[in-house]
């Protein structure tokens, strides 16, 4: 979804534009700025205009530029409902979402540049901001700026996300730390795993065993637990994607002739993050995410040396015993106050908020 640039500049601070080949050349030195970032990258964005979007979206990339014409803020959007609301370019998938912005700004251009984004944001009733990482260094400018521009914000909880940080660690120590039950579990299925001969472990990186792995990840996942994919290319996008720039870890858990899980990792900034992960539902009592689990993470702890690993979206229980510490994703709505869709909504909120303070005094 390239298209043409949107006609609808504001100002010279502030541009639209609905693909990231129409942005100009100067708009490159953001995103170089956050190349360590697969959520800020071209890679990633990539992968969303072209499997990820639903079907009333469109994307809009509004560039804003400091009072000497230089690129200073970028914020990858989409517009809703043919323009009845505007959100953030964000997906399913996203584990963590941030406007690009230039490392060569002090704060009052960041707050500046923030400015005229609310300003921007006017014409909506609503403009939604999620998948944010509640430490973001420029969240309290951005707030500031939505209210500054006549817009009222409202913050939520969006995800959880479970974490561990594993700088230095071995394996051993690794499993060490965790809870007994599960740390009994991995060891009894690992030597159980390991004395078997038709069980084979392959961790795809590239190359030629990359479109044979999609394959594998796709068959898993179709006998799996899990609802069928919403988005059905983009995961296979992502691998292909993730593959060409070195990121890809797709682990593939093989009994026999037939994969029994998979699970798709990307490791940047020595920091590991799943994605995806599935197993066949017919082989549960063996447990084979456990197992496939537990032989990536011994190859990113004892061979790649990760640092940090990351279980991306959601609080599903099992994500506590590998990963003891969570963090809050969150999300912002800048209503405005004088269209009628930003008054409801604030209404609604206030409302909300006081049947929830009341249930509270009941308890």
């Amino acid at each position: 979804m390239s298209g043409s640039a949107v006609p609808i500049t504001r100002s010279a601070e502030v541009s639209c534009y609905t693909g990231l080949i129409d942005l100009p050349e100067d708009a490159a030195a953001l995103f170089a700025d956050a190349r360590d970032d697969l959520f800020a990258s071209r890679a990633w964005l990539r992968v969303v205009l072209a499997t990820g979007m639903a079907n009333a979206a469109d994307a809009r990339f509004v560039l804003c530029r400091s009072a000497a014409g230089e690129p200073a803020a970028l914020f990858p959007m989409q517009s809703i409902e043919g323009g009845r609301s505007f959100g953030s370019l964000t997906t399913l998938y996203t584990c963590r979402y941030h406007p690009l912005v230039s490392a060569c700004l002090d704060d009052s251009q960041v707050a500046n540049a923030f400015l005229d984004f609310a300003r921007f944001c006017r014409d909506w009733p609503m403009t939604r901001l999620d998948a944010l990482s509640a430490d973001w260094p420029h969240l309290d400018a951005c707030i500031d700026a939505a209210r500054r521009g006549g817009l009222l914000v409202r913050r939520f909880d969006h995800f959880g996300n479970w974490h561990e940080p594993v700088r230095g660690l071995s394996w051993q120590d690794y499993l060490a730390a965790r809870p007994g039950q599960l740390r009994e579990t991995i060891r009894r299925k690992l030597r159980r795993s390991e004395r078997d001969s038709d069980c084979r472990f392959d961790l795809i990186t590239t190359g030629d065993r990359l479109e044979p792995g999609i394959a594998d990840f796709e068959a898993v996942y179709r006998r799996s637990w899990k609802e069928p994919e919403p988005f059905p290319d983009f995961n296979a996008a992502l691998m292909r994607e993730a593959a060409s720039l070195g990121l890809l870890r797709l682990g593939i858990l093989h009994i026999g002739d037939a994969a029994v899980a998979a699970q798709l990792w990307v490791v940047e900034r020595d920091r590991a993050t799943v994605l995806k992960l599935a197993h066949d539902e017919a082989l549960k009592a063996v447990s084979p995410g456990t197992v496939l689990t537990a032989l990536i993470l011994r190859r990113l702890l004892d061979e790649e040396h990760v640092a940090e690993i990351d279980f991306g979206r959601g609080d599903d229980p099992y994500k506590a015993g590998w990963a003891g510490v969570r963090r809050q994703r969150i999300g912002l709505v800048l209503a405005n106050p004088r269209h009628p869709r930003g008054i409801a909504f604030l209404g609604r909120h206030a409302m909300g908020r006081a049947r929830a303070m009341l249930r509270r005094a009941d308890v």
